[in-house]
């Protein structure tokens, strides 16, 4: 990064920045720990003598333990793409007008604890509804672990809550999906696709996006027929980028069904959990009649709605990481049984 011909790349030398800031997000905590580890053994000889520094002491070990607690949750982001940045789709599904608007409000959550980790955000696609919200939407996350820390949002979230739609003020329920696959490189030579296995399919974009968007067959569809992925983007007003870009959506797509293969022939064997991936119920978001958020398979619980809509979801992930190493129950089975 020193060298004066850095940025004449400019590409490549995003691709080296991310790399530094993926492995400083391991290296800088590890040094983190092992300096608080030598000034708590310093501090501890120190104690020995004076009483006075035991509450200092006391202190020093409690941040020693939360940075070890830290290390080890990362180190259970030891998927063969944990460190690749995320795809991110959004899909409305039952509930009509509330499901857009609760799709929406999924896409900004997502941007929203992207943004707090200092990750860059991309819309890839995005298609608004006409009454409110959107359809669907497709936005890459990128930064160190971004797919590793995403993957678990993948299925379906419930939305419960008086409807702002509804004349008679009602309570509805509405359902949207959330689909996470790792961004691959365009050179990843582990997912090969061919010609001949695609079929491409150009039309006009709908919606927002000025008059040329509208107007010129610019969207690209492509229809993988070994599995029947389909893929579609349409942000872009060049047929070309729109293009490359559903590419790339494909390529995650492929990467994340060939992910998906092997953690179901692993949980076979071990005759474990059940598959909590896309199409399952996942977490249930309540507005009425009190506000609460609870995750359906590691029972992590937060009484502020508001809060996670914010982005706030680390603790949803720290959980889930820690329920998929533990191989437990998923929570609602567990309420189920007893």
């Amino acid at each position: 990064m020193g060298q004066t011909d850095f940025w004449s790349n400019s590409e490549k030398a995003q691709t080296t920045v991310a790399s530094l800031k993926a492995l400083n997000s391991i290296l800088k905590p590890i040094e983190e720990a092992i300096a608080v580890s030598d000034d708590l053994e310093a501090l501890e000889e120190l104690a020995r003598e004076d009483c006075s520094l035991e509450g200092d002491l006391a202190g020093e070990a409690d941040r020693f333990g939360t940075l070890i607690d830290a290390l080890e949750l990362t180190s259970l982001l030891s998927g063969p793409y944990d460190s690749f940045d995320a795809l991110v789709s959004i899909n409305a599904r039952d509930g009509g007008t509330d499901a857009n608007d609760w799709a929406e409000m999924l896409l900004r959550m997502y941007s929203a604890w992207a943004s707090k980790r200092d990750y860059t955000i991309e819309l890839l696609d995005r298609q608004d509804d006409g009454v409110a919200g959107i359809q669907s939407a497709t936005i890459a996350v990128r930064g160190p672990w971004a797919y590793g820390y995403l993957r678990g949002e993948m299925g379906i979230h419930r939305l419960v809550r008086i409807s702002p739609f509804n004349a008679e003020g009602k309570r509805q329920t509405s359902f949207a999906a959330v689909d996470v696959a790792p961004e691959i490189a365009d050179d990843n030579t582990e997912i090969e696709l061919r010609d001949e296995d695609i079929r491409e399919d150009v039309f006009r974009a709908s919606g927002a996006g000025g008059q040329h968007v509208n107007k010129t067959s610019s969207a690209i569809r492509l229809t993988h027929f070994p599995t029947g992925i389909v893929v579609q983007c349409q942000s872009e007003r060049s047929q070309h980028k729109n293009r490359a870009t559903a590419i790339k959506m494909l390529r995650a797509r492929i990467a994340r069904m060939d992910e998906e293969k092997r953690e179901a022939e692993q949980l076979a064997r071990y005759k474990q959990q059940p598959k909590t991936g896309f199409g399952s119920q996942i977490r249930n978001y309540f507005l009425h009649p009190d506000q609460r958020v609870k995750d359906q398979r590691t029972g992590h619980y937060v009484g502020n709605f508001q809060s996670v809509l914010d982005g706030n979801l680390d603790g949803f992930f720290d959980a889930y990481l820690k329920w998929k190493a533990s191989g437990a129950v998923p929570q609602a089975m567990a309420d189920d049984a007893s």
